[in-house]
Protein backbone atom coordinates (compact mmCIF):
# COMPACT_ATOMS: atom_id res chain seq x y z
CA UNK A 1 0.00 0.00 0.00
CA UNK A 2 1.34 3.42 -1.02
CA UNK A 3 0.79 6.71 0.78
CA UNK A 4 -0.09 9.92 -1.06
CA UNK A 5 0.03 13.19 0.84
CA UNK A 6 -1.87 16.33 -0.09
CA UNK A 7 -3.40 19.38 1.51
CA UNK A 8 -6.88 18.63 0.18
CA UNK A 9 -8.45 15.30 -0.77
CA UNK A 10 -11.67 15.48 -2.77
CA UNK A 11 -13.66 12.27 -2.85
CA UNK A 12 -15.98 12.40 -5.85
CA UNK A 13 -15.86 14.12 -9.24
CA UNK A 14 -19.24 15.83 -9.04
CA UNK A 15 -19.70 19.33 -10.44
CA UNK A 16 -19.05 20.69 -6.95
CA UNK A 17 -16.00 18.46 -6.57
CA UNK A 18 -14.47 19.77 -9.79
CA UNK A 19 -15.16 23.39 -8.78
CA UNK A 20 -13.54 22.70 -5.40
CA UNK A 21 -10.44 21.22 -7.00
CA UNK A 22 -10.04 24.16 -9.34
CA UNK A 23 -10.40 26.78 -6.58
CA UNK A 24 -8.17 24.99 -4.06
CA UNK A 25 -5.59 24.36 -6.79
CA UNK A 26 -5.63 27.99 -7.92
CA UNK A 27 -5.03 29.03 -4.30
CA UNK A 28 -1.86 26.93 -4.25
CA UNK A 29 -2.99 23.90 -2.25
CA UNK A 30 -1.91 20.41 -3.29
CA UNK A 31 -5.08 18.58 -4.29
CA UNK A 32 -5.99 14.97 -5.06
CA UNK A 33 -9.39 14.16 -6.55
CA UNK A 34 -10.65 10.58 -6.74
CA UNK A 35 -13.70 9.58 -8.77
CA UNK A 36 -15.28 6.11 -9.04
CA UNK A 37 -16.02 6.37 -12.76
CA UNK A 38 -14.19 7.75 -15.78
CA UNK A 39 -16.41 10.86 -15.83
CA UNK A 40 -16.11 14.15 -13.98
CA UNK A 41 -18.75 16.88 -13.83
CA UNK A 42 -21.71 15.03 -12.34
CA UNK A 43 -25.09 16.47 -13.22
CA UNK A 44 -23.69 18.58 -16.07
CA UNK A 45 -21.96 15.64 -17.80
CA UNK A 46 -22.45 11.98 -16.87
CA UNK A 47 -25.96 12.61 -15.54
CA UNK A 48 -27.15 14.26 -18.74
CA UNK A 49 -28.49 17.50 -17.26
CA UNK A 50 -26.43 19.48 -19.74
CA UNK A 51 -28.97 22.25 -20.18
CA UNK A 52 -28.24 23.66 -16.72
CA UNK A 53 -30.98 24.80 -14.37
CA UNK A 54 -30.12 28.38 -13.43
CA UNK A 55 -31.60 31.76 -12.49
CA UNK A 56 -32.56 34.83 -14.49
CA UNK A 57 -29.41 36.78 -13.50
CA UNK A 58 -26.91 34.03 -14.33
CA UNK A 59 -25.36 35.83 -17.30
CA UNK A 60 -24.09 38.74 -15.18
CA UNK A 61 -24.34 38.39 -11.39
CA UNK A 62 -26.34 35.28 -10.48
CA UNK A 63 -23.39 32.95 -9.95
CA UNK A 64 -19.65 32.87 -9.44
CA UNK A 65 -17.29 34.39 -11.98
CA UNK A 66 -15.66 31.03 -12.70
CA UNK A 67 -19.02 29.36 -13.36
CA UNK A 68 -19.95 32.05 -15.85
CA UNK A 69 -16.51 31.74 -17.46
CA UNK A 70 -17.07 28.02 -17.96
CA UNK A 71 -20.40 28.73 -19.65
CA UNK A 72 -18.64 31.04 -22.11
CA UNK A 73 -16.01 28.38 -22.80
CA UNK A 74 -18.82 25.99 -23.71
CA UNK A 75 -20.33 28.55 -26.07
CA UNK A 76 -16.94 29.24 -27.64
CA UNK A 77 -16.57 25.51 -28.37
CA UNK A 78 -19.55 25.63 -30.71
CA UNK A 79 -18.47 28.92 -32.27
CA UNK A 80 -14.99 27.59 -33.09
CA UNK A 81 -15.59 23.90 -33.81
CA UNK A 82 -18.66 24.27 -36.05
CA UNK A 83 -19.95 26.65 -38.69
CA UNK A 84 -22.86 28.64 -37.34
CA UNK A 85 -25.90 29.55 -39.41
CA UNK A 86 -27.21 33.10 -39.66
CA UNK A 87 -29.58 32.24 -36.83
CA UNK A 88 -26.72 31.05 -34.66
CA UNK A 89 -24.52 34.04 -35.47
CA UNK A 90 -27.26 36.46 -34.44
CA UNK A 91 -27.17 35.18 -30.86
CA UNK A 92 -24.92 37.34 -28.70
CA UNK A 93 -25.06 34.58 -26.08
CA UNK A 94 -25.23 31.39 -28.05
CA UNK A 95 -27.65 28.73 -26.87
CA UNK A 96 -26.58 25.75 -28.98
CA UNK A 97 -29.85 23.95 -28.37
CA UNK A 98 -32.20 26.94 -28.23
CA UNK A 99 -33.73 25.14 -25.27
CA UNK A 100 -36.23 26.96 -23.09
CA UNK A 101 -35.31 25.51 -19.71
CA UNK A 102 -31.89 27.17 -19.86
CA UNK A 103 -29.98 29.96 -21.56
CA UNK A 104 -27.26 27.59 -22.72
CA UNK A 105 -26.67 23.99 -23.71
CA UNK A 106 -23.58 21.82 -24.02
CA UNK A 107 -23.08 18.17 -24.96
CA UNK A 108 -22.00 15.98 -22.00
CA UNK A 109 -18.61 14.99 -23.41
CA UNK A 110 -17.84 18.57 -24.41
CA UNK A 111 -18.50 19.74 -20.85
CA UNK A 112 -16.42 16.90 -19.42
CA UNK A 113 -13.49 17.75 -21.67
CA UNK A 114 -13.61 21.44 -20.82
CA UNK A 115 -13.58 20.66 -17.09
CA UNK A 116 -10.76 18.17 -17.54
CA UNK A 117 -8.71 20.83 -19.35
CA UNK A 118 -9.12 23.21 -16.42
CA UNK A 119 -7.92 20.55 -13.97
CA UNK A 120 -5.03 19.50 -16.19
CA UNK A 121 -3.80 23.11 -16.30
CA UNK A 122 -3.16 23.02 -12.54
CA UNK A 123 0.11 21.13 -11.81
CA UNK A 124 -0.74 20.83 -8.11
CA UNK A 125 -4.01 18.96 -8.82
CA UNK A 126 -3.95 15.18 -9.38
CA UNK A 127 -7.03 13.36 -10.67
CA UNK A 128 -7.53 9.63 -10.16
CA UNK A 129 -10.39 8.21 -12.24
CA UNK A 130 -11.92 4.77 -11.65
CA UNK A 131 -10.83 5.15 -8.01
CA UNK A 132 -13.07 4.36 -5.05
CA UNK A 133 -12.76 5.23 -1.36
CA UNK A 134 -13.11 1.99 0.63
CA UNK A 135 -12.02 2.85 4.18
CA UNK A 136 -11.62 5.90 6.40
CA UNK A 137 -9.32 6.21 9.40
CA UNK A 138 -10.36 8.66 12.11
CA UNK A 139 -8.73 9.95 15.26
CA UNK A 140 -10.08 12.49 17.78
CA UNK A 141 -12.98 13.64 15.58
CA UNK A 142 -10.66 14.07 12.62
CA UNK A 143 -10.27 12.05 9.43
CA UNK A 144 -6.64 10.97 9.43
CA UNK A 145 -6.58 8.90 6.22
CA UNK A 146 -8.76 7.69 3.37
CA UNK A 147 -7.99 4.36 1.69
CA UNK A 148 -8.88 4.02 -1.98
CA UNK A 149 -8.63 1.43 -4.71
CA UNK A 150 -7.35 3.37 -7.71
CA UNK A 151 -7.39 0.62 -10.36
CA UNK A 152 -4.99 -2.06 -11.59
CA UNK A 153 -4.99 -3.57 -8.13
CA UNK A 154 -3.39 -0.48 -6.59
CA UNK A 155 -4.38 0.59 -3.10
CA UNK A 156 -3.47 4.07 -1.87
CA UNK A 157 -3.78 5.65 1.55
CA UNK A 158 -4.43 9.38 1.15
CA UNK A 159 -3.12 11.52 3.98
CA UNK A 160 -4.55 15.01 3.79
CA UNK A 161 -5.31 17.92 6.07
CA UNK A 162 -8.86 18.28 4.75
CA UNK A 163 -11.27 15.82 3.14
CA UNK A 164 -14.09 17.02 0.91
CA UNK A 165 -17.07 14.76 0.26
CA UNK A 166 -18.00 15.48 -3.35
CA UNK A 167 -19.85 12.22 -3.99
CA UNK A 168 -23.31 12.42 -5.49
CA UNK A 169 -24.99 10.59 -2.60
CA UNK A 170 -22.78 11.66 0.29
CA UNK A 171 -21.18 8.21 0.30
CA UNK A 172 -18.22 9.31 2.39
CA UNK A 173 -20.42 10.38 5.31
CA UNK A 174 -21.39 6.90 6.57
CA UNK A 175 -17.94 5.54 5.66
CA UNK A 176 -16.33 8.16 7.91
CA UNK A 177 -18.97 8.00 10.64
CA UNK A 178 -20.06 11.60 10.01
CA UNK A 179 -23.43 12.51 11.49
CA UNK A 180 -25.87 12.92 8.63
CA UNK A 181 -29.50 12.97 7.56
CA UNK A 182 -31.27 11.19 4.74
CA UNK A 183 -34.80 11.88 3.54
CA UNK A 184 -37.31 14.25 5.08
CA UNK A 185 -37.03 15.75 8.54
CA UNK A 186 -40.14 16.04 10.70
CA UNK A 187 -41.89 19.34 11.34
CA UNK A 188 -41.01 19.11 15.00
CA UNK A 189 -37.31 19.05 14.09
CA UNK A 190 -37.28 21.98 11.69
CA UNK A 191 -40.50 23.95 12.09
CA UNK A 192 -40.87 23.90 8.32
CA UNK A 193 -44.50 24.40 7.26
CA UNK A 194 -44.30 21.77 4.50
CA UNK A 195 -42.31 19.14 6.39
CA UNK A 196 -44.20 15.94 7.30
CA UNK A 197 -45.46 15.63 10.85
CA UNK A 198 -42.78 13.05 11.57
CA UNK A 199 -39.41 12.31 9.96
CA UNK A 200 -39.70 10.25 6.79
CA UNK A 201 -36.18 9.03 5.90
CA UNK A 202 -37.61 7.15 2.92
CA UNK A 203 -38.88 10.39 1.35
CA UNK A 204 -36.00 10.99 -1.05
CA UNK A 205 -36.42 12.86 -4.32
CA UNK A 206 -36.60 10.60 -7.39
CA UNK A 207 -33.56 10.11 -9.58
CA UNK A 208 -33.64 10.02 -13.38
CA UNK A 209 -31.67 8.36 -16.16
CA UNK A 210 -31.70 10.90 -19.03
CA UNK A 211 -31.02 9.90 -22.63
CA UNK A 212 -30.33 11.74 -25.88
CA UNK A 213 -32.53 11.52 -28.97
CA UNK A 214 -31.81 12.80 -32.46
CA UNK A 215 -34.79 13.81 -34.56
CA UNK A 216 -34.00 12.19 -37.88
CA UNK A 217 -36.02 12.72 -41.11
CA UNK A 218 -39.47 11.19 -41.19
CA UNK A 219 -39.43 7.75 -42.78
CA UNK A 220 -36.34 6.53 -40.96
CA UNK A 221 -36.86 3.80 -38.36
CA UNK A 222 -34.61 3.58 -35.32
CA UNK A 223 -36.96 1.66 -33.05
CA UNK A 224 -35.14 -0.11 -30.23
CA UNK A 225 -35.94 -3.48 -28.67
CA UNK A 226 -38.16 -2.86 -25.64
CA UNK A 227 -37.09 -3.96 -22.16
CA UNK A 228 -38.41 -7.39 -21.16
CA UNK A 229 -40.68 -5.78 -18.54
CA UNK A 230 -41.86 -2.94 -20.78
CA UNK A 231 -45.59 -3.26 -20.06
CA UNK A 232 -44.99 -3.25 -16.32
CA UNK A 233 -42.69 -0.24 -16.58
CA UNK A 234 -45.18 1.62 -18.77
CA UNK A 235 -47.84 1.25 -16.07
CA UNK A 236 -45.42 2.24 -13.33
CA UNK A 237 -44.04 5.31 -15.08
CA UNK A 238 -47.26 6.42 -16.80
CA UNK A 239 -45.38 7.46 -19.95
CA UNK A 240 -46.65 10.72 -21.39
CA UNK A 241 -45.50 13.91 -23.09
CA UNK A 242 -46.71 16.94 -21.19
CA UNK A 243 -45.18 17.97 -17.87
CA UNK A 244 -45.26 21.30 -16.07
CA UNK A 245 -45.28 24.26 -18.47
CA UNK A 246 -45.04 22.14 -21.65
CA UNK A 247 -47.72 22.98 -24.23
CA UNK A 248 -47.20 20.28 -26.83
CA UNK A 249 -44.71 18.04 -28.55
CA UNK A 250 -43.16 20.80 -30.66
CA UNK A 251 -43.38 24.56 -30.92
CA UNK A 252 -43.19 27.17 -28.19
CA UNK A 253 -42.67 25.58 -24.77
CA UNK A 254 -42.65 22.23 -26.51
CA UNK A 255 -41.54 18.89 -25.08
CA UNK A 256 -38.89 18.51 -27.75
CA UNK A 257 -37.19 21.89 -27.23
CA UNK A 258 -37.42 21.76 -23.42
CA UNK A 259 -33.89 20.34 -22.96
CA UNK A 260 -32.74 20.40 -26.59
CA UNK A 261 -28.94 20.31 -26.70
CA UNK A 262 -28.39 20.94 -30.42
CA UNK A 263 -30.80 22.96 -32.55
CA UNK A 264 -29.96 22.30 -36.18
CA UNK A 265 -31.20 25.78 -37.12
CA UNK A 266 -28.22 27.28 -35.25
CA UNK A 267 -25.69 25.49 -37.46
CA UNK A 268 -24.72 25.34 -41.09
CA UNK A 269 -22.48 22.34 -40.64
CA UNK A 270 -22.81 18.75 -41.92
CA UNK A 271 -21.65 17.45 -38.54
CA UNK A 272 -24.87 18.72 -36.92
CA UNK A 273 -27.65 18.13 -39.45
CA UNK A 274 -30.48 17.36 -36.99
CA UNK A 275 -31.80 18.39 -33.61
CA UNK A 276 -30.63 16.49 -30.54
CA UNK A 277 -32.58 16.68 -27.28
CA UNK A 278 -31.76 15.36 -23.81
CA UNK A 279 -34.84 13.75 -22.31
CA UNK A 280 -35.32 14.34 -18.60
CA UNK A 281 -39.02 14.57 -17.70
CA UNK A 282 -41.56 13.19 -15.28
CA UNK A 283 -41.84 10.07 -17.42
CA UNK A 284 -38.31 8.95 -16.64
CA UNK A 285 -38.22 10.20 -13.05
CA UNK A 286 -38.08 6.71 -11.57
CA UNK A 287 -41.16 5.79 -9.53
CA UNK A 288 -40.21 2.27 -8.42
CA UNK A 289 -37.83 3.10 -5.57
CA UNK A 290 -35.31 5.54 -4.18
CA UNK A 291 -31.59 5.68 -3.41
CA UNK A 292 -29.62 5.66 -1.20
CA UNK A 293 -30.82 3.02 1.24
CA UNK A 294 -28.94 0.73 3.59
CA UNK A 295 -29.29 -2.13 1.08
CA UNK A 296 -26.46 -1.87 -1.49
CA UNK A 297 -27.67 -4.86 -3.50
CA UNK A 298 -31.19 -3.47 -3.48
CA UNK A 299 -29.91 -0.09 -4.65
CA UNK A 300 -28.16 -1.76 -7.59
CA UNK A 301 -31.38 -3.53 -8.56
CA UNK A 302 -33.26 -0.22 -8.31
CA UNK A 303 -30.73 1.44 -10.61
CA UNK A 304 -30.89 -1.40 -13.15
CA UNK A 305 -34.68 -1.23 -13.30
CA UNK A 306 -34.60 2.56 -13.59
CA UNK A 307 -32.32 2.30 -16.63
CA UNK A 308 -34.87 -0.04 -18.20
CA UNK A 309 -37.62 2.44 -17.34
CA UNK A 310 -35.83 5.08 -19.41
CA UNK A 311 -35.35 2.64 -22.29
CA UNK A 312 -39.03 1.81 -22.02
CA UNK A 313 -39.79 5.49 -22.46
CA UNK A 314 -37.64 5.56 -25.61
CA UNK A 315 -39.62 2.63 -27.01
CA UNK A 316 -42.94 4.26 -26.07
CA UNK A 317 -41.93 7.47 -27.83
CA UNK A 318 -40.96 5.52 -30.94
CA UNK A 319 -44.05 3.30 -31.07
CA UNK A 320 -46.98 4.56 -28.96
CA UNK A 321 -46.68 8.31 -28.50
CA UNK A 322 -49.48 10.24 -30.28
CA UNK A 323 -48.02 12.09 -33.27
CA UNK A 324 -48.50 15.86 -33.36
CA UNK A 325 -48.52 15.87 -37.17
CA UNK A 326 -50.99 12.98 -37.53
CA UNK A 327 -53.13 12.10 -34.47
CA UNK A 328 -54.30 8.94 -36.21
CA UNK A 329 -50.78 7.53 -36.08
CA UNK A 330 -48.61 6.57 -33.16
CA UNK A 331 -44.91 6.81 -32.47
CA UNK A 332 -41.85 8.62 -33.74
CA UNK A 333 -39.61 5.84 -35.04
CA UNK A 334 -37.38 8.54 -36.54
CA UNK A 335 -36.24 9.48 -33.02
CA UNK A 336 -32.79 7.93 -32.79
CA UNK A 337 -31.21 7.04 -29.46
CA UNK A 338 -27.78 8.71 -29.39
CA UNK A 339 -25.77 6.65 -26.94
CA UNK A 340 -22.56 8.00 -28.44
CA UNK A 341 -23.10 11.20 -26.47
CA UNK A 342 -22.27 9.10 -23.39
CA UNK A 343 -20.46 6.07 -24.87
CA UNK A 344 -22.86 3.71 -23.08
CA UNK A 345 -23.89 0.37 -24.56
CA UNK A 346 -27.60 0.93 -23.95
CA UNK A 347 -27.65 4.62 -24.92
CA UNK A 348 -28.72 5.88 -21.49
CA UNK A 349 -26.65 8.28 -19.37
CA UNK A 350 -23.92 6.40 -17.50
CA UNK A 351 -25.09 7.76 -14.15
CA UNK A 352 -28.49 8.81 -12.86
CA UNK A 353 -29.33 12.43 -12.22
CA UNK A 354 -29.29 12.64 -8.42
CA UNK A 355 -31.58 15.26 -6.91
CA UNK A 356 -31.02 14.48 -3.25
CA UNK A 357 -28.07 13.28 -1.22
CA UNK A 358 -27.24 12.35 2.32
CA UNK A 359 -26.63 15.65 4.13
CA UNK A 360 -24.35 16.51 7.01
CA UNK A 361 -25.71 17.51 10.38
CA UNK A 362 -24.29 20.99 10.25
CA UNK A 363 -23.69 23.81 12.67
CA UNK A 364 -26.31 25.65 10.62
CA UNK A 365 -29.07 23.99 8.61
CA UNK A 366 -30.95 26.16 6.09
CA UNK A 367 -34.72 25.91 6.61
CA UNK A 368 -37.70 26.32 4.31
CA UNK A 369 -38.97 29.39 6.14
CA UNK A 370 -35.59 31.08 5.60
CA UNK A 371 -35.78 31.00 1.80
CA UNK A 372 -39.41 30.60 0.72
CA UNK A 373 -41.51 33.63 -0.15
CA UNK A 374 -44.30 34.44 2.29
CA UNK A 375 -47.14 33.96 -0.18
CA UNK A 376 -45.86 30.48 -1.06
CA UNK A 377 -46.30 29.07 2.44
CA UNK A 378 -49.05 31.34 3.75
CA UNK A 379 -46.96 32.78 6.55
CA UNK A 380 -45.08 36.08 7.00
CA UNK A 381 -41.56 34.75 6.62
CA UNK A 382 -39.40 36.16 3.81
CA UNK A 383 -41.25 39.27 2.68
CA UNK A 384 -38.41 41.50 1.36
CA UNK A 385 -36.54 41.10 -1.92
CA UNK A 386 -34.02 38.70 -0.38
CA UNK A 387 -34.18 35.56 1.73
CA UNK A 388 -32.88 35.42 5.31
CA UNK A 389 -29.61 37.26 5.81
CA UNK A 390 -26.52 35.24 6.76
CA UNK A 391 -23.51 37.26 7.93
CA UNK A 392 -21.30 34.21 7.24
CA UNK A 393 -22.37 33.95 3.60
CA UNK A 394 -20.10 32.01 1.25
CA UNK A 395 -22.21 32.46 -1.88
CA UNK A 396 -25.61 33.03 -3.38
CA UNK A 397 -28.27 31.08 -5.25
CA UNK A 398 -31.80 31.16 -6.49
CA UNK A 399 -34.21 28.47 -7.65
CA UNK A 400 -37.67 27.31 -6.76
CA UNK A 401 -38.07 24.84 -3.92
CA UNK A 402 -38.70 21.99 -6.33
CA UNK A 403 -39.71 18.56 -4.99
CA UNK A 404 -40.57 15.95 -7.64
CA UNK A 405 -43.08 13.16 -7.28
CA UNK A 406 -41.48 9.77 -7.57
CA UNK A 407 -40.90 6.57 -5.66
CA UNK A 408 -42.61 7.67 -2.43
CA UNK A 409 -46.07 8.97 -1.43
CA UNK A 410 -44.70 12.51 -0.99
CA UNK A 411 -46.52 15.04 -3.22
CA UNK A 412 -44.64 17.36 -5.53
CA UNK A 413 -43.96 20.92 -4.40
CA UNK A 414 -42.92 23.93 -6.44
CA UNK A 415 -42.62 26.94 -4.15
CA UNK A 416 -41.31 30.38 -4.96
CA UNK A 417 -38.17 31.40 -3.08
CA UNK A 418 -36.34 34.64 -2.50
CA UNK A 419 -32.75 34.94 -3.77
CA UNK A 420 -30.79 33.29 -0.97
CA UNK A 421 -27.30 32.95 0.49
CA UNK A 422 -25.30 29.89 1.50
CA UNK A 423 -24.01 30.22 5.08
CA UNK A 424 -20.57 28.95 6.09
CA UNK A 425 -22.26 27.16 8.99
CA UNK A 426 -23.88 24.82 6.45
CA UNK A 427 -20.38 23.64 5.42
CA UNK A 428 -19.26 22.84 8.98
CA UNK A 429 -20.20 19.44 10.49
CA UNK A 430 -21.31 19.36 14.11
CA UNK A 431 -18.38 17.14 15.12
CA UNK A 432 -15.84 16.02 12.51
CA UNK A 433 -13.23 18.76 12.27
CA UNK A 434 -11.75 18.40 8.79
CA UNK A 435 -14.56 17.14 6.57
CA UNK A 436 -16.25 19.68 4.27
CA UNK A 437 -19.39 18.97 2.19
CA UNK A 438 -18.91 20.01 -1.41
CA UNK A 439 -22.16 19.58 -3.32
CA UNK A 440 -25.71 18.53 -2.38
CA UNK A 441 -24.58 17.20 1.01
CA UNK A 442 -24.29 20.52 2.83
CA UNK A 443 -26.47 21.57 5.78
CA UNK A 444 -29.86 21.86 4.13
CA UNK A 445 -33.10 20.03 4.81
CA UNK A 446 -34.97 17.70 2.50
CA UNK A 447 -37.11 20.66 1.45
CA UNK A 448 -34.39 23.28 1.01
CA UNK A 449 -32.20 20.77 -0.82
CA UNK A 450 -34.82 21.10 -3.56
CA UNK A 451 -33.59 24.68 -4.11
CA UNK A 452 -29.87 24.22 -3.41
CA UNK A 453 -29.27 21.27 -5.78
CA UNK A 454 -28.99 23.19 -9.05
CA UNK A 455 -25.88 23.69 -11.20
CA UNK A 456 -24.64 27.22 -10.33
CA UNK A 457 -25.38 26.67 -6.63
CA UNK A 458 -23.56 23.33 -6.50
CA UNK A 459 -20.62 24.92 -8.33
CA UNK A 460 -20.63 27.80 -5.82
CA UNK A 461 -20.81 25.40 -2.85
CA UNK A 462 -17.92 23.39 -4.28
CA UNK A 463 -15.83 26.45 -5.11
CA UNK A 464 -16.33 27.91 -1.63
CA UNK A 465 -15.60 24.52 -0.03
CA UNK A 466 -12.34 24.23 -1.98
CA UNK A 467 -11.44 27.79 -0.97
CA UNK A 468 -12.23 26.98 2.67
CA UNK A 469 -9.99 23.91 2.64
CA UNK A 470 -7.10 25.80 1.04
CA UNK A 471 -7.58 28.78 3.37
CA UNK A 472 -7.53 26.53 6.45
CA UNK A 473 -4.56 24.51 5.18
CA UNK A 474 -2.50 27.66 4.71
CA UNK A 475 -3.26 28.85 8.24
CA UNK A 476 -3.31 25.54 10.06
CA UNK A 477 -6.84 26.06 11.40
CA UNK A 478 -10.14 24.17 11.17
CA UNK A 479 -13.33 25.34 9.39
CA UNK A 480 -15.04 25.65 12.77
CA UNK A 481 -12.39 28.17 13.81
CA UNK A 482 -13.08 30.26 10.71
CA UNK A 483 -16.77 30.29 11.55
CA UNK A 484 -16.20 31.28 15.18
CA UNK A 485 -13.45 33.90 14.73
CA UNK A 486 -14.68 37.09 13.08
CA UNK A 487 -11.25 38.10 11.75
CA UNK A 488 -10.71 34.70 10.12
CA UNK A 489 -14.25 34.69 8.75
CA UNK A 490 -13.87 38.10 7.12
CA UNK A 491 -10.47 37.17 5.71
CA UNK A 492 -11.92 34.01 4.19
CA UNK A 493 -14.91 35.88 2.80
CA UNK A 494 -12.58 38.48 1.31
CA UNK A 495 -10.74 35.67 -0.51
CA UNK A 496 -14.08 34.62 -2.00
CA UNK A 497 -14.83 38.14 -3.20
CA UNK A 498 -11.33 38.37 -4.68
CA UNK A 499 -12.14 35.21 -6.65
CA UNK A 500 -15.39 36.71 -7.96
CA UNK A 501 -17.73 34.82 -5.64
CA UNK A 502 -20.60 37.14 -4.59
CA UNK A 503 -21.76 36.96 -0.97
CA UNK A 504 -24.88 39.12 -1.20
CA UNK A 505 -27.57 39.62 -3.80
CA UNK A 506 -26.77 42.65 -5.93
CA UNK A 507 -28.05 41.98 -9.44
CA UNK A 508 -26.24 44.85 -11.18
CA UNK A 509 -22.70 44.56 -9.79
CA UNK A 510 -20.59 42.06 -11.75
CA UNK A 511 -17.30 41.09 -10.15
CA UNK A 512 -15.26 43.51 -12.25
CA UNK A 513 -17.22 46.57 -11.12
CA UNK A 514 -15.29 49.01 -8.86
CA UNK A 515 -18.10 48.83 -6.28
CA UNK A 516 -18.21 45.02 -6.19
CA UNK A 517 -16.10 44.51 -3.05
CA UNK A 518 -17.24 47.67 -1.19
CA UNK A 519 -20.94 46.94 -1.80
CA UNK A 520 -20.64 43.32 -0.69
CA UNK A 521 -18.52 44.12 2.35
CA UNK A 522 -20.86 46.88 3.53
CA UNK A 523 -23.90 44.64 3.01
CA UNK A 524 -22.33 41.75 4.96
CA UNK A 525 -21.43 44.18 7.77
CA UNK A 526 -25.07 45.42 7.67
CA UNK A 527 -23.90 48.97 7.03
CA UNK A 528 -25.41 49.53 3.59
CA UNK A 529 -29.23 49.56 3.29
CA UNK A 530 -30.44 46.57 1.31
CA UNK A 531 -33.33 48.46 -0.24
CA UNK A 532 -36.62 47.22 -1.63
CA UNK A 533 -35.13 45.49 -4.65
CA UNK A 534 -32.04 43.50 -5.61
CA UNK A 535 -30.33 46.27 -7.55
CA UNK A 536 -27.50 48.40 -6.15
CA UNK A 537 -28.00 51.11 -8.81
CA UNK A 538 -24.34 52.24 -8.75
CA UNK A 539 -24.81 55.29 -10.98
CA UNK A 540 -27.71 56.81 -9.04
CA UNK A 541 -27.59 58.97 -5.92
CA UNK A 542 -28.80 57.99 -2.46
CA UNK A 543 -32.49 58.30 -1.67
CA UNK A 544 -33.62 60.39 1.28
CA UNK A 545 -34.52 57.31 3.32
CA UNK A 546 -31.13 55.71 2.60
CA UNK A 547 -29.34 58.91 3.66
CA UNK A 548 -31.26 58.90 6.96
CA UNK A 549 -30.50 55.24 7.50
CA UNK A 550 -26.78 55.70 6.84
CA UNK A 551 -26.70 58.73 9.13
CA UNK A 552 -28.12 56.64 11.97
CA UNK A 553 -25.47 54.01 11.42
CA UNK A 554 -22.42 56.12 10.57
CA UNK A 555 -23.07 59.61 11.88
CA UNK A 556 -23.82 62.81 10.07
CA UNK A 557 -20.20 63.92 9.63
CA UNK A 558 -19.32 61.06 7.29
CA UNK A 559 -22.66 61.08 5.47
CA UNK A 560 -22.38 64.83 4.71
CA UNK A 561 -19.28 64.03 2.69
CA UNK A 562 -21.39 61.86 0.38
CA UNK A 563 -23.64 64.62 -0.98
CA UNK A 564 -23.75 64.66 -4.77
CA UNK A 565 -21.86 61.37 -5.17
CA UNK A 566 -23.15 58.30 -6.96
CA UNK A 567 -24.07 55.29 -4.90
CA UNK A 568 -20.91 53.50 -6.08
CA UNK A 569 -18.79 56.48 -5.01
CA UNK A 570 -20.60 56.62 -1.67
CA UNK A 571 -19.93 52.95 -1.04
CA UNK A 572 -16.26 53.46 -1.87
CA UNK A 573 -15.93 56.42 0.52
CA UNK A 574 -17.65 54.57 3.37
CA UNK A 575 -15.61 51.43 2.71
CA UNK A 576 -12.33 53.36 2.83
CA UNK A 577 -13.37 55.12 6.04
CA UNK A 578 -14.40 51.93 7.84
CA UNK A 579 -11.72 49.62 6.46
CA UNK A 580 -8.62 51.70 5.71
CA UNK A 581 -6.54 48.55 5.24
CA UNK A 582 -9.24 46.76 3.23
CA UNK A 583 -12.09 44.58 4.43
CA UNK A 584 -10.87 41.20 5.61
CA UNK A 585 -7.21 42.12 5.15
CA UNK A 586 -5.17 41.18 8.22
Amino acid sequence: MADERCDVLIVGGSLGGVAAAIRAGEMGASVALIEESDWIGGQLTSQGVCTPDENRWIETTGGTTSYRAFREQARDHYRTEYRLSKTGKKQKRLNAGSCWVSRMAVEPKVARNLLAQQLAALPNVTVHLNARAVEVETRDDTISAVHADIGDGLHVRFLSSFVLDATELGDLLPLAGVEHVVGAEGRGQTGEPDAPAHARPEWIQPFTFPFALELRPRGEDHTITPPHDYEELKRLQEYRILDGAMRGMFGELGWWSYRRVIAAENFDDPALPCDIAMINTGSNDYKGGVIPTDDRDGDRETLDRARRASLGYVYWLQTECPRADDPAKRGYPEMKLRGDLFNTSDGVAPHPYIRESRRIRAVKTVLEQEIVAADSIGAPHQVGPRAAFFHDSVGIGHYWLDIHEGGTPEPNRFLDTKPFQSPLGALVPVRVANLIPTCKNLGVTHLTSGAYRLHPIEWNVGESAGALAAFCAMRGIAPRAVLEDSASLRSYQRSLLDAGIPLYWWTDLPSGHPAFIPAHALAIEEVWPGGDDLAFRPDETLTTSETHELTERLGSQLVRQLEGLTRAECAGRIYDALFPNGWGVH
